[in-house]
């Protein structure tokens, strides 16, 4: 599927930097990060509510009655 990603100067410079750096095309580069970024939501999320949990069990348990 084809789409239309608009950056900014600066970040059209640093996702060229990096691909010259790597060796790989502009395209390459943007298809890993949106990959590793997917991957890694889902934990991310996690650990987030883990921590709000944590943090918060004392409230959360009095709720929970």
């Amino acid at each position: 599927m084809a789409m239309t990603l608009r950056l900014s100067k600066e970040q059209t410079e640093a996702l060229r930097r990096k691909a010259e750096e790597e060796g790989r095309s502009m395209q390459e580069v943007a298809l890993t990060a949106v990959d590793q970024y997917v991957r890694a939501r889902p934990e991310r999320i996690r650990t987030i509510v883990a921590d709000i949990m944590a943090t918060d069990a004392e409230l959360l348990d009095r709720l929970s009655r």
